[in-house]
């Protein structure tokens, strides 16, 4: 079924967060964005990618959207289903190229908490999630990408709480801490994609999206970006044929992918 209406911003991230997945690595996915993400890059330039779900199901066969890392569809014809801590053990064996998280807030330095908002932990201003499995995807998957809206509260100078362990406070503080592998290397959003700056790992703009200047995502955060040398790349979009598998193939119902009426 054809349907042209124009992209929305989470179809964009959706496209741009699947294009950084590489065909035959396997996939740490968690709920959201990041199922529909993986999915669409099965369907298109990576179909021998490995998933594994937050919540234990490894690989299925039929790849219809689920509506959590814990739906049925998760385990759907899947040649393995393990317990949630030896999925992590599999991170932690090295056998996880990517992960992907979202956040409530992340730093300059690719911390990102999904604890709380406030600056008392028994008495926040607001409660939020908290880890689930966040804190052992990044400290444990190969790389690290994290995926979300941006604004100035969520592009935080300080995150209220260190849920998820990014280049902690730059440099080899990472590497000091004595966390794993190769942390956060690139985060998705709304207005462009970033990456680290490799002495420093303060977070770095590497292409921005249609219509979206260095100075409005500078606006839209509450650190300064990095800016590259030279001019900044204007992010691909996805061809027609793109969306029309992301809309009518991978996320039909529109369950991550429809902006709020």
């Amino acid at each position: 079924m054809s349907n042209d209406k124009p992209m929305n911003p989470l179809e964009m991230i959706a496209y741009v967060l699947s294009r950084q997945i590489e065909d035959n690595e396997v996939i740490y996915i968690g709920t959201g964005l990041p199922m529909v993400a993986a999915i669409l890059a099965k369907k298109t330039h990576a179909p021998h990618i490995t998933f594994v779900y937050e919540s234990g199901g490894q690989d299925p066969e039929q790849l219809e959207m689920p509506w959590s890392v814990g739906g049925p569809m998760t385990w759907r014809k899947s040649p393995i289903i393990m317990e949630m801590s030896y999925s992590f053990g599999q991170a932690a064996a090295g056998m996880v190229d990517k992960g992907f998280l979202g956040f409530a807030q992340i730093d300059m330095y690719g911390n990102a908490n999904t604890h709380m908002i406030g600056s008392e932990f028994t008495n926040p201003k607001v409660r939020l999630t908290g880890s689930g499995g966040n804190n052992d995807v990044s400290s444990l998957v190969d790389k690290l990408i994290y995926v979300g809206l941006q604004d100035q509260n969520k592009f935080a100078k300080k995150v209220d709480f260190i849920t998820s362990p990014g280049w902690l406070e730059g440099g080899e503080s990472r590497k000091n801490a004595g966390l794993l592998n190769n942390g956060p290397v690139a985060v998705i959003t709304s207005a462009g994609v970033y990456d680290f700056e490799p002495e420093t790992h303060r977070m770095r703009i590497k292409t921005l999206h249609p219509g979206v200047s260095p100075e409005l995502a500078q606006l839209a955060s509450g650190f300064e970006l990095v800016r590259p040398a030279g001019a900044i790349p204007v992010t691909e979009t996805p061809s027609k044929e793109i969306l029309q598998i992301l809309r009518n193939e991978v996320d039909p119902s529109g369950l991550f992918i429809s902006l709020p009426s």
